[in-house]
């Protein structure tokens, strides 16, 4: 079939996720054929390094060897069975075992599904259980956060605070309350230093709840590190001090890792590592399988399975699944997975190379539309402005984002635009002299776009 065949297949056929109706009809996808370690290849012999790493996910790369024996391995011995009641599979078993031993350690019982909308929602449903059980069933507003990311589910979606997503869809109502990302650039007062910052927020926390009712409130949920919204890190005991106020409230956290686990920011997962939290319930998808096969676990602690263990009513059964939950296959690929990055000590390697990630692409804010770079280790976001001193964006019909990913993957580099944001997250094996590659392949692209909106830029 030629490029072209499928290029009109696609374009006729398929409903893309965030697609632009205005534009994809002309437009129409570029296809990936190919991957490699930290390249990727399109259908006209293209070769770019992909610096989204497939979606926050391809952690250990494209095309491992291993990670291939081992789910043709497993398709070999068994490709499915209902994991339903009292049915299970070996690799199932095994990686919930994994998951218990790699978590904090008061969190020991895993739900399988496939993928991090359905682990954010699942989450949900068990928090509703917890409560239910323990006879507070008043107790339903999950706390959520503006500019956060947690899925497209119909629960996830109003999780999640980008409220862009939320055009145009009938979302849940009255469960779902927000309060202010955590965006050390854009202050809610500007000439904040980070301790006042840290405490507004925290206050507002507080507040929250006390006016929600500590009755009517049953968790708050947030990403380490937020990924899809600005690639946001904390000011520093942020996120210690919003588990102590869920603490004083008997308000549960729920830690969405979904792209923060399996080594993006060099742990397994990140909440009590990197910010002193040990959160009640810990979400994962994405890295854990690094893409191969679709996998997502919502991960719980003791504290919570020993209530919603016991029935409320007589026959009471756990009426969460799914027909993938634990599917052998992606549990035996998510298994390899994980023994990949512990042989391959991609722990250490992403601690190490992170930084130098880290202050690689930090010395592209000298350029005159980049405001800010941020994030941590494998997760940067660079935030483009039309002013670095009051800190104004473009215009938004100048979709600087998606100029800059244009600039860049016609030199070999693929970045993620997200509005006025470039987004990069690669596969966690990217070396230190191809991090030099893609940054210079990204200043160079970023120099283009500031003459082409120079007229823009003050």
């Amino acid at each position: 079939m030629s490029y072209q065949e499928l290029w009109e297949q696609d374009k006729n056929h398929v409903l893309h996720p965030w697609m632009d109706f205005s534009v994809f009809n002309e437009q129409g996808c570029d296809i990936m054929v190919k991957g490699d370690g930290v390249y990727v290849e399109d259908a006209e012999g293209n070769r770019y390094i992909d610096g989204m790493g497939g979606l926050w996910c391809v952690n250990v790369g494209f095309n491992d060897a291993r990670m291939k024996k081992a789910i043709v391995d497993q398709l070999d011995q068994l490709c499915y069975f209902s994991p339903f009641t009292n049915l299970t599979t070996p690799p199932a078993a095994k990686l919930a075992a994994k998951l218990a031993e790699i978590a904090p350690a008061d969190i020991n019982h895993v739900f399988f599904s496939t993928g991090g909308s359905l682990a954010n929602e699942s989450a949900v449903r068990i928090v509703h259980l917890y409560f239910n059980n323990l006879g507070m069933p008043g107790k339903r507003k999950i706390i959520s956060r503006y500019n956060s990311y947690h899925g497209s589910g119909f629960l996830a979606s109003a999780l999640t605070g980008t409220t862009f997503n939320h055009a145009g869809w009938h979302l849940p109502e009255n469960m779902v309350e927000y309060i202010s990302e955590a965006n050390v650039y854009r202050p809610p007062v500007e000439g904040m230093d980070e301790e006042e910052h840290c405490n507004y927020l925290v206050k507002e926390f507080e507040e929250k709840i006390i006016s929600l009712g500590q009755d009517n409130t049953a968790a708050f949920i947030a990403e380490p590190v937020v990924g899809a919204g600005g690639v946001l890190v904390a000011p520093q005991g942020y996120h210690r001090r919003m588990k102590e106020v869920c603490e004083k409230y008997d308000v549960l956290y729920i830690s969405d890792e979904v792209v923060t686990a399996f080594g993006r920011l060099g742990h397994f997962f990140v909440s009590e590592e990197m910010f002193n939290v040990t959160p009640d319930i810990i979400c994962a998808a994405k890295g854990i399988s690094s893409g191969y096969l679709p996998l997502g676990a919502t991960l719980i602690n003791d504290k919570i399975y020993d209530v919603i263990s016991k029935p409320q009513i007589e026959g009471g059964l756990f009426t969460q699944g799914f027909t993938y939950s634990g599917h052998p296959v992606c549990s035996a690929a998510a298994l390899k997975n994980i023994e990949i990055i512990e042989e391959d000590n991609l722990l250490e390697h992403v601690r190490d190379a992170g930084k130098y990630f880290e202050k690689k692409v930090k010395e592209l804010e000298r350029l005159p539309i980049v405001g800010n770079v941020r994030g941590s280790h494998f997760m940067i976001g660079l935030e483009q402005v039309a002013d670095k001193k009051t800190k104004e964006l473009f215009p938004a019909k100048l979709q600087i984002g998606k100029m800059i990913a244009k600039a860049a993957q016609k030199r070999g580099l693929i970045v993620r635009p997200i509005g006025h944001l470039c987004v990069l997250s690669p596969a966690l094996i990217l070396t230190k002299e191809q991090i030099n590659t893609l940054v210079s392949i990204l200043e160079e692209s970023l120099l283009e776009v500031t003459t082409k909106v120079n007229v823009h830029v003050k």
